[in-house]
């Protein structure tokens, strides 16, 4: 087998159509099926699934992709490092991050480490903190924002510090007169939730304060949950970074006991990147760390 099967392989799986992988790579459709089934025979099982509405991996497929990306993803770190000894900077970096790390950080140290190092392309994965964790696991992606409750097994190096706020409908009236929400106000509301992979922080605040919560609306991301509460449907907890830019008028407080979410670059192996992912990471730190000092 060689790095163009591996790569033809990974792009039919991702796009699932042999022709879209095809135009992708600029190979023709036949030359793309031989490949697979050249792959297969080598093999001896098959890779993916053949239907009316396209391809999927088999399992066997599903397993062996993770192996697939180390494989390509070990060619990138070669092709960076010779480009290293010539003097140059360049290669291609896979960032992964949630969606209020992608709308707060990113478009502006973006933005400035391309001025910077304009012949390292970066490619952007934004989901949920499950999906960053399993692109990271999986070599989807070689680094990625997470929060230290999301990480668990994944090494992060935490740079941000993110308060969390109780977030209510703008007429609410406080049955206690304070500047904050306590835990045993809020234990008397109904709140509007977000899946445990959207949100692992506001679920240890709730679960570390034994917030045994009541709630009809389960809602995967912010900007429903705000609009629900909006609407007046109930109040939730959200991190502040979350809320900027969000277009519904509600109230924000503090609350007793306070909570943050503690935000970090999280990756497999920082001591094994490849001179560009390394470039990028060690750029975002410093990015932070400049901005504590000023």
């Amino acid at each position: 087998m060689t790095l163009l099967s591996y790569q033809v392989f990974k792009t039919v799986a991702e796009m699932g159509s042999f022709r879209k992988a095809a135009d992708v790579l600029g190979l023709t459709p036949s030359a793309v099926s031989h490949a697979i089934a050249s792959m297969e025979k080598e093999l001896g099982f098959s890779l993916l699934n053949r239907g009316k509405n396209g391809v999927t991996p088999t399992n066997y497929g599903e397993h062996l992709m993770p192996y697939v990306n180390a494989v390509l993803n070990s060619d990138e770190s070669l092709q960076q490092i010779v480009s290293e000894f010539k003097g140059l900077k360049q290669g291609t970096v896979k960032l992964g991050c949630f969606s209020s790390a992608c709308t707060n950080f990113v478009p502006s140290i973006i933005t400035s480490f391309q001025e910077q190092y304009p012949a390292i392309e970066i490619e952007i994965f934004q989901g949920t903190y499950d999906d960053v964790s399993y692109w990271i696991k999986n070599g989807i992606v070689d680094f990625g924002f997470l929060s230290t409750s999301s990480a668990r097994d994944l090494g992060i190096e935490p740079f941000y510090r993110d308060p969390l706020l109780c977030i209510v409908p703008k007429d609410y009236e406080k049955k206690e007169d304070t500047p904050v929400m306590t835990t045993g106000e809020m234990a008397k509301l109904q709140f509007v939730v977000q899946r445990e992979s959207t949100d692992a922080d506001i679920q240890k605040y709730l679960k570390d304060n034994h917030l045994d919560i009541q709630t009809r609306y389960h809602v995967v991301d912010d900007l429903s949950t705000v609009a629900l509460v909006a609407s007046g449907f109930g109040i939730c907890i959200m991190p502040e970074l979350t809320m900027n830019g969000i277009p519904y008028e509600v109230r924000r407080y503090r609350m007793e006991p306070e909570a943050f979410r503690t935000i970090g670059l999280a990756a497999l192996n920082p001591e094994l990147m490849a001179p560009a992912v390394r470039t990028l990471y060690h750029y975002i730190l410093e990015h932070f760390r400049n901005m504590e000092t000023n």
